[in-house]
C-alpha cells in the first residue's frame, strides 16, 4: 500500500472516529423538567425514549408546597423544556427560573410549558389567603385527576417537544396518538367500575376531587379540612359526625400525606370505611404511572364500597 493510501485511510478513521464521537450529541434525548411526577408521566407518554426527564417535586411530596433544594436549580439549568401544573399551583417555580438566567424557560419562552392552558377550570372564584389555607382562586389545579384532561395536557406537551425538536415530530405525534387511543379504552373501564358508586355521599380530607368526580360521577358532600391547609376544629369535627349520619356517608377518602387522626376519627363515630387514594403518581407504590394512578384509585374505591355495602 502506498503512503498516499495510507494517508488517506488515516484520514478515513479519523472522520470515522469523530463521528462516533459526535452521535451520542446528536441523538442526545430532550432535556425535560417537570413540577410534579404526573406530568413526568405524561411527559414520557408522548416522548418515549426521544426524552430525559426529571420531577422537581419527588414521588410521595405535596408539590404545591414543595420547597425546592440546591440541586433542583442545576436540573433547570441544563434543562430545554419545563413543564408546570400552572393555576398557582407551583408559583415556587418563577424564582428558580429567573435564577437560571434562561429566557427560553421563563413564562412565555419557547420550552415553558403551562399544562393548564385550555383546560375547562372548576370552582374558579376570587384569589386570597385566609386563616393560613393557601388559594386556589385560579380553579381548582388538580386537573390531571380527570383524565380525560390528558389529551389538552398532552397536547400541549407535544407543541413544546416539536417545537424544539421538530425532526422528531412524527415520533411524538404518534405516540401522543397511541397514548390517547388507550386512555380512551381504559377510561370507559374505569366509568364501568365507578358506576356503582354514581350519586353515593363521600366525604374527603382535602379537596383534590372535583375533577375526578365529575369524570366518574361522584358525590363528594364536603371536606374535612374547612379551608385548604388549615386542620379542623373539635366543633367542626361534631358537625361533620352529624352529617356523615344524616347523609349516611358511608366512606371517606385521603390521600396518604393528609394527617389519619381525624378521618379515623370521624370513621369511628359514624361507622364509615376509609379509602386512601393517590393524587399523583408515586403517593402510593402501586400508582407507578399515569394509567396506573387510576387503576389504584379505582380499585381502593370499589374495595372501600364492597366493604360499607350492609
Amino acid at each position: 500500500m502506498s503512503m498516499s493510501q495510507n494517508g488517506r485511510l488515516a484520514v478515513r478513521f479519523l472522520c470515522l472516529g469523530f463521528l462516533l464521537l459526535l452521535a451520542p450529541w446528536a441523538q442526545a434525548a430532550l432535556s425535560v423538567v417537570t413540577t410534579t411526577t404526573d406530568l413526568k408521566s405524561l411527559v414520557e407518554a408522548v416522548g418515549g425514549n426521544r426524552v430525559s426527564v426529571v420531577s422537581l417535586a419527588p414521588a410521595g411530596s405535596d408539590a404545591e408546597d414543595y420547597a425546592p433544594r440546591p440541586q433542583d436549580l442545576d436540573r433547570l439549568r441544563d434543562a430545554r423544556i419545563i413543564v408546570r401544573v400552572g393555576l398557582d399551583y407551583d408559583l415556587w417555580l418563577d424564582r428558580m427560573l429567573r435564577q437560571t438566567g434562561n429566557p427560553a424557560l421563563m413564562r412565555g419562552g419557547a420550552g415553558h410549558v403551562d399544562s393548564s392552558y385550555a383546560i375547562v377550570l372548576l370552582e374558579v372564584k376570587g384569589a386570597g389567603l385566609s386563616d393560613g389555607g393557601h388559594s386556589h382562586g385560579a380553579g381548582n389545579p388538580h386537573y390531571w385527576l380527570d383524565p380525560a384532561n390528558a389529551e389538552i395536557i398532552t397536547g400541549n406537551i407535544a407543541e413544546a417537544l416539536v417545537r424544539l425538536d421538530p425532526a422528531n415530530a412524527k415520533h411524538y405525534e404518534q405516540r401522543r396518538i397511541d397514548f390517547l387511543t388507550r386512555l380512551e379504552q381504559r377510561i370507559r373501564l374505569w366509568q364501568t367500575q365507578l358506576a356503582p358508586l354514581a350519586g353515593k355521599p363521600l366525604l374527603t380530607y382535602h379537596n383534590n376531587w372535583p375533577y375526578f368526580a365529575r369524570r366518574f360521577r361522584l358525590n363528594f358532600v364536603g371536606t374535612i379540612e374547612p379551608r385548604s391547609g388549615v386542620a379542623p376544629s373539635p366543633a367542626a369535627l361534631s358537625v361533620l359526625i352529624r352529617r356523615m349520619r344524616d347523609e349516611q356517608v358511608s366512606f371517606i377518602v385521603r390521600h396518604p400525606q393528609d394527617p389519619a387522626r381525624d378521618v379515623d376519627f370521624l370513621a369511628r363515630k359514624a361507622g364509615a370505611r376509609v379509602a386512601i387514594l393517590a393524587a399523583s403518581v408515586g403517593d402510593l407504590p402501586q400508582a407507578k404511572d399515569y394509567f396506573s394512578l387510576f387503576d389504584t384509585n379505582v380499585a381502593a374505591l370499589t374495595a372501600a364500597y364492597s366493604e360499607s355495602k350492609p
